[in-house]
């Protein structure tokens, strides 16, 4: 299914200990080890990865084709292809995807709107999807 379309290179790099606030765009891949305050949009209309390691935070809107989180986001995440939760992976705010794939100990906050193949197209999030029920879901790990 993902198969089919090369991933991008991660051209771009926040690293450890930088903070930068406002808003982020970028086109192809960008990782985020740093801590982001303002929204992270990738280029419309582009494949797209966003990396957002254990280290990073991002409190803002984050949307981009194909997302990986391991770090926390405080605000909505819209992934039009594929959203990867890693482990420890934090998310307060409601996710809209087309794939999921979510690792044990990752944590949603929010609800969960799934999009069809074919939203990537749509003009807006959320908007699209407010007749739809949504999911509310507060996953935790398992706390030893």
């Amino acid at each position: 299914m993902f198969g089919s379309k090369k991933q991008p290179a991660i051209r771009s790099l926040i690293g450890e200990g930088t903070v930068i606030q406002g808003t982020l765009r970028f086109s192809d891949g960008l990782r985020i080890d740093g801590e982001i305050q303002g929204d992270v949009v990738a280029s419309a209309n582009d494949t797209s990865i966003l990396v957002i390691s254990e280290k990073a935070k991002v409190t803002g809107t984050v949307k981009a084709g194909h997302v990986i989180i391991n770090g926390t986001v405080i605000g909505p995440v819209e992934s039009n292809h594929l959203l990867e939760l890693q482990p420890k992976a934090h998310i307060q705010g409601d996710v809209v995807y087309e794939a999921l794939e979510m690792h044990q100990g990752a944590t949603i906050e929010g609800a969960l709107h799934r999009i069809s193949s074919g939203g990537a197209g749509r003009s807006s999030g959320s908007a699209a999807l407010e007749d739809k029920p949504s999911l509310k879901l507060l996953a935790t790990g398992n706390d030893k």
